[in-house]
């Protein structure tokens, strides 16, 4: 018989990671990551300067853009190689790759937590198309974020005649994860935890390499009596760490929400949003979303979708889902994001992200960078910062609709609505529709290929996507169109004859 789970600190958990091993670490944002075991590697590293030169992947950012999450291991020696999918919340760690102090990877959301699947079955990797002709895409950078990461972790190949981006597998051999309780023979559930995320792949991943799972909970039992309830079978787990409260937060934003463990019948209501230029965004993107959509919104701006649709009593006409897993409910916000305010389900995050990946979406709002005259745009290098693309490619490639929303010039952006028309107080310092988007994150003639239907919306001017490139199709009440638009741009966009914007945007 299998013996019962071994139960230690953090310390001595940490201490049974070899030098040279590859680490997965599960989390989204500050859901579901295990904070005391990398604070405890971190503390492990730094007094007896071991392990060292480890690999460090995953999938969603985990951070809270200060010390906590990935951030505590984000030191020279410990860390050779990271492969992950978001780095802005762990700016540590970006530093280190932007000094060129270790080898950096950024890779989509969606292909991480599936290639976990991938590797637990010993296959060659995930075979897809998400990431052409962006900079993942080897005819370009490869995903590689510096001149120290040289080694082809992502090809171009030919299957059926068409051309495909095999992302490669590699072992992992220790596996962090999270979850709420473990039986004594190491089951563990999340009942409490806001998402499942990819506890399952990284724990099977790391066996079926002959490497160790070591899971943080906030409590043992004796037993779990519903079997199904179990997310990670104990035959899995090599070692147990029960967390204190500080490290066991549900989220970086808050203790505990009871709204992101249940379900509810209908959406909870937001507080309404003042006027401004998310506002009108907001407004004139939900015009874009039919009842009985199902929709992804990015985190930022795009938030300002559900609040307006709470504010115009239609946030039950569709279906808002996040890709950490959540279905249902209203996406939180801020260092809780990842989680939902009562959702009707939550599934794990690869199995959320094959649904993306299959055309599942029907509309996403996703934030904007950088815009071109090809309607290529850039979402993951800013202001000296390289943010790392998440599970923006996945999302922006294979959604049926795509609205992109943003503000028409970046920085201290003040603006008016006077009987219905838009006044510029203040212009953006910055200009966000450039010559050439850099680099590509999702890339306008391939989409226009696809057949996608693709809008830029701001608060001044409304684009879509064309065959010749982008279109102006609507400009704000109360907008000058050459000198508050067209000159305030690096490139001439299309103009046949745009319509007003609706004039229910610009309403106080």
């Amino acid at each position: 018989m299998r013996g019962l789970a071994k139960v230690v600190t953090a310390d001595e958990a940490v201490a049974r990671i070899p030098s040279g091993a590859t680490l997965a670490v599960g989390g989204f944002v500050g859901a579901g990551h295990p904070e005391m075991l990398t604070a405890a590697l971190e503390r492990h590293f730094l007094e007896h300067a071991a392990p060292r030169d480890l690999t460090l992947a995953y999938a969603a950012g985990q951070g809270d853009r200060q010390d906590r999450g990935l951030n505590h291991l984000a030191h020279a020696g410990l860390i050779k190689r990271v492969v992950g999918g978001h780095w802005n919340l762990a700016p540590k760690l970006g530093k280190l790759a932007l000094e060129n102090q270790i080898e950096a990877y950024n890779f989509p959301q969606g292909v991480m937590c599936i290639l976990y699947r991938e590797v637990a079955a010993r296959r060659s990797g995930v075979i897809t198309k998400v990431g052409m002709n962006t900079f993942i895409d080897p005819i370009h950078s490869g995903g590689r974020m510096n001149d120290r990461t040289t080694e082809p972790l992502v090809e171009r190949i030919q299957l059926g005649g068409e051309d495909w981006l095999w992302y490669r597998a590699f072992p992992i051999t220790v596996g962090f994860i999270r979850a709420t309780r473990a039986d004594k023979r190491g089951n563990l559930v999340l009942d409490r935890e806001g998402m499942i995320g990819d506890v399952l792949p990284i724990a099977q991943a790391a066996k079926n390499h002959g490497g160790i799972v070591i899971a943080q909970v906030q409590e043992l039992v004796d037993s779990i009596e519903d079997p199904k309830s179990v997310r990670v079978p104990g035959l899995l787990v090599d070692y147990i760490v029960v967390s204190d409260e500080q490290h066991h937060h549900q989220t970086f934003g808050e203790v505990f929400n009871e709204n992101y463990v249940r379900g509810a019948t209908e959406a909870c209501p937001l507080k309404p949003l003042e006027f401004s230029e998310r506002k009108i965004i907001g407004r004139r993107a939900l015009m874009e979303i039919s009842p009985g959509n199902i929709v992804n919104l990015g985190i930022g701006l795009p938030e300002a979708v559900a609040a307006v649709a709470s504010e115009q009593g239609k946030l039950n006409d569709f279906t808002l889902t996040v890709e950490s897993g959540p279905i249902g409910g209203v996406p939180a916000s801020g260092l809780s994001f990842g989680c939902s305010n009562r959702p009707e389900a939550i599934i794990d995050q690869p199995s959320q992200f094959d649904f993306y990946d299959g055309g599942g979406i029907d509309l996403t709002a996703l934030g904007a960078v950088e815009i071109d005259r090809q309607g290529s745009v850039n979402v993951t290098t800013f202001g000296g910062r390289f943010a790392g693309v998440g599970g923006f490619v996945n999302i922006s490639q294979n959604a049926k609709r795509v609205i992109f929303c943003c503000s028409f010039r970046a920085g201290d952006l003040q603006i008016d609505s006077i009987d219905g028309k838009l006044q510029i107080i203040k212009e953006g310092p910055h200009c966000k529709f450039v010559e050439q988007a850099r680099p590509i994150c999702f890339h306008g003639p391939s989409a226009v290929a696809r057949g996608q239907e693709v809008l830029y919306v701001t608060e001044r001017a409304v684009f879509k996507l064309s065959r010749s490139g982008l279109e102006l199709i609507e400009v704000a009440p109360g907008i000058d169109l050459q000198k508050q638009v067209l000159d305030l741009m690096k490139f001439q966009p299309i103009v046949n004859d745009p319509r007003p914007m609706p004039v229910e945007c610009f309403r106080k």
